[in-house]
């Protein structure tokens, strides 16, 4: 039996009816020619760390493939510059400029704040049209118990990490299983978050040990989901797979560790100086890619699984990312790799480097394969796109901003966007809009800024590197992004920007 909020009348309506509706054949038959959604979301990997996207020291094979078989997207954003604010665009459909979360915000003992119990979320609207639901991975929108808990907001099953900061740990003590911690056997659990032992030698690879732990939660993560794909071939199923990889702390098994060892790339040891940053390791810059790599050998289990039981020509796979590549250079070498390629930025920014991702899409005999698609996409149109694709945008929630890419993956004329619309509360105040080939960001609006709605202005197909700011070249453009900036912006308590909520006060 569904989950179904008690404070919303007309979906209660709506499940009584579709309960009816589902002792018929017409039903029956609907449900099974429906497609099984499976969306991939990576933690915090850049633009170009996948090889499909030009990365070439990760290996990445099973991803590569799937870009081969698939649509490969070159303007694709993420919901926002972290994770839990890009994680609410995704589920809700709604920019940052609507949505309820719109930064990072850590509740005690353990969790975020919570989207309220009201929200509408893409597993909700799925299940309500027939989908088993089940999340795998990390959710951070909403601790457990709470209003914003998973198995509260539509899904069927939740394994995994339910809290972000928990997640900075790959040797945790355990993961929720729905509402049920089960333990995992690190005894003691390796912290995310902790120093070598006083007195440890940085330069012996054996003080690095204390690090390393014996139950990787990913593993058992990956296992899971698995195992939902195989208890619902027979119907379809919404997997939603958030896996952790390849947020820090570097954790990643010896065995996955030891190909990148053997290249040799004088790996300078990560050792936390100043007590900032994460965990050390020996060699940050092998740990790296090898969490990237076996990230991708998981997401080979699932597309493997999809294969053997026969459902691959009927799934539609997504992956992406929740923002771009941490900004912690001595944990993650991102010049070394070249995370983000030619862009500016990096996780926490609007800035390209920190929000432009990867987004592959596989729907064998619907979407071509091998193609690349330059249309600008983000994280709040999946919920559009996804009813669009099986035949239901009459479910699409009002509160719903973005926009349907059905058509571009279909090989249809794509409906032209207007404009694409972000803002974020952390990392000094930000916001941006992109419209046609321009891009408006504001940056510091919430430091020691004389000028903190100041916008600047690029031209990305002429300098995707964000390097000439031609603000005073275009001033209609800029009008025309002020307006947008001043349009889309509704303010919140919880998130305030000053500038911007003074500039929507004095409209009312």
């Amino acid at each position: 039996m569904k989950r179904i909020k008690l404070n919303t009348i007309s979906k209660i309506h709506f499940l009584c009816m579709t309960v009816a509706v589902m002792m018929s054949g017409d039903m029956q038959e609907i449900l099974a020619d429906r497609p099984n959604i499976i969306l991939i979301m990576a933690d915090d990997l850049g633009y170009r760390e996948l090889g499909s996207y030009g990365q070439k020291l990760i290996k990445t094979p099973y991803l590569d493939q799937l870009a081969s078989e698939g649509m490969r997207f070159t303007r694709n954003y993420s919901g926002n510059a972290v994770c839990a604010p890009s994680r609410c665009v995704l589920m809700t459909g709604q920019h940052p400029g609507h949505a309820y979360i719109r930064n990072n915000s850590e509740l005690k003992p353990e969790g975020q704040g919570p989207i309220p119990a009201a929200t509408i979320t893409m597993a909700e609207v799925l299940g309500d049209l027939g989908y088993q639901t089940g999340a795998f991975g990390k959710w951070g929108l909403g601790g457990p118990g709470s209003e914003g808990d998973p198995i509260v907001q539509g899904f069927d099953r939740f394994f995994g990490y339910n809290c972000q900061r928990h997640a900075h740990s790959y040797y945790p003590n355990y993961l929720w299983n729905n509402d049920t911690r089960i333990v995992l056997d690190n005894n003691p659990p390796v912290p995310g978050h902790a120093g070598l032992a006083e007195g440890a030698d940085p330069a012996d690879p054996r003080s690095y040990d204390i690090f390393k732990g014996k139950d990787y939660a990913p593993d058992r993560i990956n296992e899971q989901a698995v195992s939902f794909i195989r208890e619902n071939k027979d119907k379809p199923f919404f997997l939603y797979y958030p896996t952790v990889i390849p947020h820090v702390a570097l954790h990643v098994p010896d065995d996955e560790l030891k190909p990148y060892l053997e290249l040799e790339w004088k790996d300078p040891p990560f050792v936390r100086d100043g007590g900032y940053g994460y965990t050390p390791h020996f060699t940050p810059r092998a740990a790296y890619a090898a969490m990237i790599t076996r990230m991708d050998r998981y997401v080979g289990n699932i597309l493997q699984t999809v294969e053997e039981l026969g459902l691959a020509e009927n799934t539609i796979v997504i992956f992406t990312s929740d923002n771009g590549t941490t900004h912690l250079k001595k944990e993650v070498d991102y010049d070394f790799f070249r995370s983000v390629g030619e862009l500016r930025g990096l996780k926490g920014s609007l800035y390209e480097g920190g929000i432009r991702v990867p987004l592959v899409v596989k729907w064998p005999e619907k979407v071509k394969a091998g193609s690349t698609s330059h249309v600008v996409t983000g994280l709040e149109d999946w919920m559009p796109t996804l009813l669009e694709l099986i035949g239901a945008s009459d479910s699409l929630p009002e509160s719903v901003d973005g926009l349907s890419i059905a058509a571009e993956l279909l090989g249809n004329k794509q409906p032209k966007r207007d404009f694409l619309y972000r803002e974020f509360s952390g990392y000094g105040g930000q916001q941006a809009v992109w419209m046609g080939p321009w891009k408006g960001i504001r940056q510091n609006m919430l430091r020691k800024n004389p000028e903190p709605l100041k916008i600047e202005l690029y031209n990305l197909r002429k300098d995707p590197s964000e390097s000439k700011d031609v603000a005073e070249k275009y001033p209609q453009i800029v009008a025309q992004i002020r307006e947008l900036m001043k349009r889309e912006h509704i303010p919140s308590k919880q998130f305030p920007i000053g500038p911007l909520d003074k500039l929507a006060d004095s409209n009312k």
